[in-house]
């Protein structure tokens, strides 16, 4: 266990310098999906690679003990970790299919975007993560955008709630994250992915179809206010990346963690996971922001030209630099490339 916790910090430390958990960086337009993660070519032993061996340390521990050791930042992750998937053994009650825990925002004029002037300064201060200028370049200008009052999901979309909407309405597009198909049983309260955004849209039609509720995908510029707040965070928690705040690749995880062990990560409005653990698909398409310049990049050539659904805030595939609130991606056909979504409802 010593030897564990050693290699840990050592981990954590080499992920603090830039250069991901293990081994140097190459360029995720020209490297391999290990090497743009930071991963050495030979095996290397992940961080809590077995969640249930976590869960088992709680046995006997009752719901509301595992949902405060869950809330508790001041544990460490694996305690977190280990509390939440003790929970999903016998149904996490935070899980509600067709009635998702919602967080009201408030509308009003909003700033989205980043302003041209800064551009070089993200650039130096995620240094050695192989940006491109242009990717950032995306993020330009910033603007004011009108947005009436709106609720957004507190937790993406989980394996388990998504299981009732490929059963009822026998989507034939499954997520290429289950093995074979099969239904994850022991990452029940894990963001589902990979799924494509037309899968997306179907399962907010067929949770509004069957609630006679409003949901639909978020726009970008209602996921960028929520993630930001009004503050304009640049992570939803602050100015300052922290390796407990969100499974990126820098937590050594390799892997999804359940829904909402981050609390210290939590938007300013009080909504979780929207930097790291999967990305999230948008309901628009990638088009520049009002003034804006049009960025060809490694996305729009690989989809030829066409407009790509743009996802947001990284995932525990990449670096921290794709968490920041303004960070505008989309899927490229690689496996590192781990996107779910969360719903909106529209209010009134």
């Amino acid at each position: 266990m010593i030897a564990h916790d050693r290699e840990r910090r050592a981990q954590d430390a080499r992920a603090e310098r830039r250069h991901g958990p293990w081994a140097p960086l190459a360029s995720p337009s020209t490297g391999t999906d290990r090497e743009a993660m930071g991963l050495s070519a030979h095996f290397v032993p992940a961080r809590c690679p077995d969640h249930r061996l976590l869960a088992e340390r709680w046995a006997g521990a009752g719901e509301d003990a595992l949902l405060a050791a869950m809330e508790d930042g001041t544990r460490p992750l694996e305690e977190r970790i280990g509390a939440a998937t003790r929970l999903d053994l016998f149904g996490d009650p935070r899980l509600r299919p067709l009635e998702p825990e919602m967080i009201d925002i408030p509308g009003g004029a909003v700033v989205i975007g980043l302003p041209a002037e800064v551009v070089d300064d993200v650039l130096a201060r995620f240094d050695g993560l192989f940006l491109e200028r242009s990717w950032i370049v995306k993020e330009c200008p910033a603007h004011v955008v009108d947005l009436a009052p709106y609720r957004i999901a507190r937790f993406p979309v989980t394996n388990r709630e998504y299981a009732p909407f490929l059963e009822e309405t026998r989507h034939p597009q499954l997520p290429s994250s289950w093995p074979q198909g099969r239904f994850p049983e022991h990452l029940g309260n894990h963001p589902v992915y990979t799924v494509t955004v037309e899968s997306a849209r179907a399962y907010a039609a067929w949770a509004a179809d069957r609630t006679g509720r409003r949901f639909r995908l978020p726009r970008e510029a209602e996921w960028e206010h929520a993630a930001a707040g009004p503050e304009r965070r640049e992570f939803p928690w602050g100015t300052d990346f922290g390796l407990d705040r969100a499974n990126t690749i820098e937590t050594g995880l390799a892997i999804t963690t359940p829904v909402g062990v981050f609390p210290g990560g939590r938007s300013p409005f009080g909504v979780d996971d929207m930097a790291g653990n999967v990305e999230e698909y948008v309901d628009d398409a990638y088009a520049p922001y009002p003034g804006g310049e049009v960025v060809h990049d490694d996305l729009s050539t690989v989809w030829g030209g066409r407009g790509y659904a743009v996802a947001r805030g990284g995932s525990f595939t990449r670096f921290r630099d794709l968490a920041r609130t303004r960070r505008r991606h989309g899927l490229y056909p690689r496996p590192i490339y781990a996107i779910g979504f969360r719903l909106v409802e529209d209010l009134g």
